[in-house]
């Protein structure tokens, strides 16, 4: 053997062994998310990033990550509280909820002498909307006005337990006198709704929504009433943040990504949701399609600001915390406006926009395109895999009359109120018909009413609307 032929072998040797003992002591990063599936507003912080394998497209490879490998842990939630447990111990580093069991994850780790930070909102409503109280489908009760001395359930220090106090508060009644509050867990009340064991039940995203698709209940109030701000948003551990600003807005960066492919198309991840959380996909929808029922909004808008804070000082006044959070501290934008930064887009921008996502479209039954937005009306076949969009109720019960004689299959049909365009179920609304034939669609009976008086019109339930004659439903 000569000398070259020695030296090379040694020097191969020397690699092998050299790249064998760097793989033995490559970095390990853990990256642990808690996720709730079901609360599907929270989608685009856990479920499509998990599902897509969005997270490994940004974790950084280079510099100080350089030869890293990344333990990715995904944990499933119900709720928030469990979450925030798992995170003061040190088993996860990112979670997502809403602003109420967000307030308390921050008391939690100041209790712990940690701290966790608010980086970003995922979704939510400046009004309110998404939280709502249902009651048993045979239920007398119309309004929140009929509830006094009944009893109603709620997940307590969830964002439907604020929504809840203040609707109380809005009444003039003592919530601890003038009804009984019980708390529970959505699956908990929604067999305690069929049941009739309670009287009403307050929850947020999806079920006051879920609960009337699934024909047992039906909604009396929705949060948007309450005019009172809420949202669903990321947290993590600030010392992991600290040390791996990076991973933070690789995450970030993941869940911008997932809006995108939701706002592209929304139906086919309305499926997904569908088939990995159990949620229908026209819940989903309802929330994430166009004009949807809250806004997949990132930014840290003064409204969300004020909602954490309102949070924080209601579970103090609840004596569900004895810590002092400052909101102002608690939330951290910086890791979101560099993830913006990095994908391109304007956080400014954004942080002053408050549209819902938008609806382009053409009428199915005119081929014109649609540009009144409060009076649109959907219908989703389970057939096909894009809804049908209509510029009025007219036009969409007309359609829908053929497409039921055809032996088409509805997954479900979409109106808005015409006064505030809500996203609503059509078999949720009321309805006012005009002299001309015109339908104009509304949640609240008193608005259809009121409505009804101004057109000299007629107000129609879901079910008079669809057994009337397809020629009497004429378009705008």
């Amino acid at each position: 053997m000569n000398h070259r032929y020695r030296t090379f072998l040694r020097s191969l040797v020397a690699a092998i062994v050299g790249t064998a003992a760097t793989l033995a002591h490559a970095q390990t990063i853990r990256v642990a998310i808690g996720t709730q599936d079901t609360t599907i507003n929270c989608a685009t912080g856990g479920l499509l990033i998990r599902e897509l394998h969005l997270l490994e497209k940004y974790l950084p490879h280079s510099g100080k990550y350089q030869g890293v490998r990344y333990d990715v842990q995904w944990k499933d939630f119900t709720s928030g509280a469990p979450m925030t447990n798992e995170m003061v111990a040190g088993r996860l580093d990112f979670g997502a909820m809403a602003d109420f069991p967000g307030a308390l994850n921050g008391a939690a780790f100041q209790k712990a002498g940690k701290r966790s930070i608010f980086i970003s909102v995922l979704s939510g409503s400046i009004e309110g909307s998404g939280n709502g109280i249902v009651v048993p489908l045979d239920s007398p009760v119309r309004t929140i006005a009929d509830l006094k001395g009944k009893t109603i359930s709620v997940p307590f220090a969830s964002t439907a337990h604020g929504m809840l106090l203040r609707a109380v508060k809005a009444q003039g009644w003592n919530p601890d006198t003038d009804l009984n509050i019980i708390t529970q867990a959505p699956e908990v009340a929604g067999s305690a709704l069929r049941a009739n064991k309670i009287d009403a039940h307050a929850d947020f995203v999806p079920f006051a929504d879920l609960f009337p698709y699934r024909g047992f209940a039906r909604k009396i109030y929705d949060g948007a009433q309450s005019h009172a701000p809420t949202f669903h948003g990321a947290l993590v551990d600030a010392e992991y943040a600290r040390k791996y600003p990076e991973i933070v807005v690789a995450y970030l960066r993941a869940a911008i990504e997932a809006n995108r492919l939701m706002t592209e198309d929304p139906e086919k991840y309305s499926l997904l949701i569908q088939k990995v959380a159990g949620i229908e996909a026209p819940v989903d929808y309802l929330f994430h399609g166009p004009l949807g029922i809250q806004t997949r909004d990132f930014t840290w808008k003064p409204e969300y600001r004020r909602a954490l804070s309102t949070a924080i000082d209601t579970l103090t006044l609840l004596k569900k915390t004895d810590t002092t959070l400052n909101a102002d501290t608690f939330i951290d934008d910086r890791y979101i406006r560099e993830a913006f930064k990095e994908s391109g887009l304007d956080y400014d921008a954004a942080l002053a926009n408050y549209a819902k996502a938008p609806l382009k479209a053409n009428d199915a039954a005119t081929g014109k395109p649609i540009r009144e937005f409060n009076d649109v009306a959907q219908i989703w076949l389970e057939d096909e895999a894009r809804v049908r969009d209509y510029a009025n109720p007219a036009e969409a019960f007309a359609a829908l009359d053929k497409l039921r004689h055809g032996g088409a299959k509805v997954r479900a049909v979409f109106v808005h109120d015409h006064a505030d365009g809500l996203k609503l179920f059509a078999g949720q609304a009321w309805y006012v018909k005009d002299g001309h034939g015109a339908l104009a669609a509304f949640w609240l009976r008193s608005a259809a009413n009121a409505y009804a008086q101004r057109v000299s019109g007629k107000v129609l339930d879901y079910a008079a609307v669809s057994a009337l004659p397809q020629q009497s439903v004429a378009a705008r």
